[in-house]
């Protein structure tokens, strides 16, 4: 059993993302020991782009900043390399096509599995032309997670019949950012995920509050949250450890019940 396998066993996983970087590379160690103290199950690392175009202005923001402070992939491989150190729960590079392409996809991934990268999301990189860099993530173990979106309709079978490591669930329209409410039929995707794969569902896009978590927690295998944290870090900035600790644990509680 891999890592990712291990999250999702027997449990509903929490998954929180953080911005590498922001507001700086010390910190997001930090900020990780955190949210692995307060139960995290596995924790999605966004690699800071200059076009992030899945993302809402909270996200961009801090995508922004992190690279105006200096923060490239090789801190960020550098980061990890120093979590791993006594951190076990899996990792997932949250990414754009562009910085693989740059770094060299054969690198960026043998780079991925030195260092403990478990599994990578890439929102810009449709489905049918994943085989760019299929053959690189599978040569060095690395998971490609796929998107399914209210829009894929036909194509949820076919994303789900090939999907490795979790499958995340797209709650809404648009961009990432917290949403008051979710009105998708999530239901009856996640039904369509089932019929043909095992494969475990995550939710993520909006979600931000405990009710909100223990609802998608019914139906999916996990929750996601981004934007929420990252506001805790933009208001609190360096001083957001305990803030993060205390959401974290918060949204993972109301999971359980």
């Amino acid at each position: 059993m891999n890592r990712i396998e291990s999250a999702f066993k027997n449990k509903k996983a929490f998954i929180p993302f953080i911005t590498a970087g922001y507001p700086n590379i010390n910190k997001t160690e930090d900020f990780i020991y955190k949210m692995v103290s307060a139960g995290a199950d596995l924790i999605e690392i966004g690699i800071p782009f200059s076009d992030p175009v899945a993302e809402g202005p909270v996200i961009q923001e801090s995508s922004q900043k992190a690279l105006a402070a200096g923060t490239n992939l090789d801190n960020i491989f550098e980061l990890v390399k120093k979590v791993r150190k006594t951190v076990n729960i899996p990792l997932v590079f949250m990414t754009y096509v562009n910085p693989v392409f740059r770094y060299g996809y054969d690198n960026f991934f043998k780079q991925c599995s030195v260092m403990g990268i478990d599994g990578i999301i890439i929102p810009d990189l449709p489905f049918e032309e994943k085989n760019e860099i299929s053959e690189y993530a599978k040569k060095y173990g690395i998971k490609i997670v796929s998107l399914i979106a209210p829009t894929s309709q036909q194509r949820i079978e076919d994303i789900a019949k090939e999907a490795e490591g979790f499958l995340y669930v797209v709650s809404s329209m648009g961009v990432t950012g917290v949403r008051t409410e979710i009105k998708t039929d999530l239901k009856s995707i996640i039904e369509s995920v089932k019929r043909v794969t095992n494969v475990p569902t995550a939710i993520g896009f909006g979600i931000h509050s405990p009710e909100q978590a223990n609802k998608m927690s019914k139906i999916s295998d996990g929750v996601i949250v981004g934007s929420a944290i990252i506001k805790i870090i933009k208001q609190y900035g360096t001083d957001a450890d305990s803030y993060i600790y205390d959401y974290v644990k918060s949204m993972k509680d109301s999971m359980n019940n």
